[in-house]
């Protein structure tokens, strides 16, 4: 044990030492925060959407849902989301997609009602349409 901790604390050895812990969290890092925080970019929204049938769920206003939305997207607004939560059983397993405009309430509402697979769009719709990717107004 002592011949470890002298050659980690000579000159160059902690210096690789340091320089390998910084490198292995930086490969590991995308993995940590996608299990932590589910959120996607469009364009994984997108795959998520055409490989596995992945619902979303557009939580804002019927106003700014009627003003420009994902093609698709069901409008249930954030307020009324625990009262008709029912509307959505059908899609519990399901993976859902949540536009709720950087908010993250929506998501945690959905989980605590027993949805497996929820995430959030990155951006909203804002990020959808900046990316090029077409919506319905």
């Amino acid at each position: 044990m002592a011949d470890v901790v002298k050659f980690a604390t000579e000159w160059p050895n902690y210096l690789y030492i340091a320089t390998a812990l910084a490198s292995g969290t930086m490969l590991i890092w995308p993995a940590l925060r996608r299990t932590g925080g589910s959120s996607l970019s469009p364009h994984e929204a997108t795959l998520m959407i055409n490989r596995r049938d992945a619902l979303v769920l557009d939580l804002r206003s019927a106003e700014d849902f009627r003003k420009a939305h994902i093609i698709n997207a069901r409008n249930l607004p954030v307020a009324e989301l625990e009262s008709r939560a029912g509307e959505l059983q059908k899609h519990r397993t399901k993976p859902v997609i949540v536009c709720d405009e950087g908010l993250r309430s929506g998501a945690a509402t959905l989980r605590k009602l027993g949805f497996e697979e929820v995430y959030t769009l990155s951006g909203g719709v804002a990020a959808w349409q900046q990316a090029g990717l077409p919506v319905e107004k």
